[in-house]
């Protein structure tokens, strides 16, 4: 029998409301912003009724931060920074989970400790392998002296020099390592039954078939949700983009959102700056829509 609770649920649907305007009141006020001109933008307090100026606004920031290339910048990272994750995470965890091998718990530990460095704190030498990703490999030739060697011999320098600045490459390669899909994949992995890897077994089937045919479909709800967080975080990198970017063909529509900023020298044009701001998140706002209904299962969903 289900009990009558009224007062329990009006107080329930009370803080559900308020947690909702409390979560869109900053979405409502940029919306209105982009649609005032430079004048009422800046009037203190700024009227809270829509303006004229919406269309015009979004054209403005659309042409003066170059959003189009920029987009699909942004596009191009966010998804492979995304599909980057899922693939590297299942695979970790599908080795350290199937495989028997030692010190595969101490490699799960050091991966999940990982958690602990992100990519601010790694900045300096992450930056300078993207740099140049050969450097390691000329640091131990020239360490075991087969630098030397080499020149002696042949008459030619050593001088291995393969950089990512400019490139979507340097862009994806250096956020597509994930302790926390890892650690998600392996508890999915381990509720899999024993019978079914049994099965699987019997039937032929080799390790790499089992992963694809079998636990691949039975993850695609923890695929979905692990691909929509790190598209949304990949899209929302900002110090990344801003380091390794120097040339503005590679640069993302976040970093570029600085151009939109209000001139310190003149006016504040608020407005091009809350317009050039809806239409960079509407790109991750799409996604989750879409996406949506596959996220709860993943991070929900119990049944195998």
């Amino acid at each position: 029998m289900v009990e009558r609770t009224p007062f329990l649920n009006f107080f329930t649907h009370v803080i559900l409301f308020a947690g909702f305007v409390f979560c869109i009141a900053p979405f409502v006020i940029v919306t209105i912003a982009a649609s005032h001109n430079l004048k009422d933008v800046n009037d203190v307090p700024m009227s809270l009724l829509p303006g004229n100026d919406f269309w015009v606004n979004i054209k403005t920031a659309w042409v003066t931060a170059n959003l189009g290339p920029k987009l699909l910048n942004s596009f191009i990272m966010a998804t492979g920074v995304a599909a980057g994750k899922v693939i590297i995470s299942a695979l970790t965890a599908f080795s350290i989970v199937y495989f028997r091998y030692p010190g595969r718990t101490f490699i799960f530990w050091l991966i999940f400790v990982t958690l602990m460095l992100p990519l601010e704190v790694r900045i300096v030498p992450t930056y300078a392998v993207v740099a140049n990703v050969l450097e390691p490999f000329q640091t131990i030739m020239d360490l075991t002296g087969l630098s030397w060697l080499v020149e002696k011999v042949s008459g030619v320098h050593v001088a291995l020099n393969l950089g990512m600045l400019n490139s979507y490459p340097g862009l994806i390669l250096p956020l597509i390592a994930t302790a926390t899909g890892t650690f998600l994949y392996r508890q999915f992995f381990l509720t899999v039954p024993d019978e079914l890897t049994e099965a699987a077994r019997m039937d032929g089937a080799g390790p790499l078939r089992f992963f694809i045919d079998i636990l691949l479909p039975l993850s695609r709800n923890n695929m979905a949700a692990l691909g929509t967080i790190m598209f949304l975080w990949a899209w929302n990198q900002y110090l990344w983009p801003l380091l390794i970017t120097t040339d503005q063909s590679h640069a993302t529509a976040v970093t570029e959102l600085k151009q939109l900023i209000p001139n310190v020298g003149g006016a504040p044009e608020w407005h091009i700056a809350m317009a050039g701001t809806l239409i960079i998140m509407l790109p991750p706002l799409v996604v989750v829509v879409l996406m949506q209904r596959w996220f709860v299962r993943g991070l929900i969903a119990t049944e195998k």
